[in-house]
């Protein structure tokens, strides 16, 4: 399975090594949780309904791995109403231009640091793993 070796991967510039029980991994994805986070890495078990905001991480690269479910993905364009909600994090209400695609099981999308993205349109539950890599 490929989301393994993406996390061992990350893990590997770390000198611990940690392992997140089933259990508490499926109880993340139930919610859409953080699962673990270093200096130079964090790992999410997302979770979503429903179309979200445009994110912008200005020194983060996205890596998601989609588990379940199907999106509509917007990525590149120019950020519309663009906030900043913490350091290096931008929102915003929607990108004009940009490149639509659609995301489905299996799928692995890498987003650069500072390139808009945005889940327009979510018709059911979709999960996936986000790693978020300095």
């Amino acid at each position: 399975m490929l989301i393994p070796s993406i996390v061992a991967a990350v893990l590997a510039a770390t000198q611990t090594v940690t392992q997140i029980p089933a259990k508490d991994v499926s109880a993340a994805f139930a919610k859409g949780a953080p699962l673990v986070k270093g200096d130079t890495y964090k790992v999410d078990a997302s979770r979503r309904e429903a179309a979200g905001e445009v994110e912008v991480h200005e020194t983060d690269t996205d890596v998601f791995y989609v588990l379940d479910g199907t999106a509509t993905f917007v990525t590149g364009g120019t950020l519309e109403g663009g906030r900043t909600i913490a350091p290096g994090e931008i929102r915003g209400k929607a990108i004009k231009g940009g490149d639509v695609r659609t995301l489905s099981k299996g799928d692995v999308i890498v987003i650069p640091k500072g390139t808009p993205h945005w889940f327009r349109d979510v018709p059911g539950p979709i999960t996936y793993f986000v790693v978020k890599a300095k």
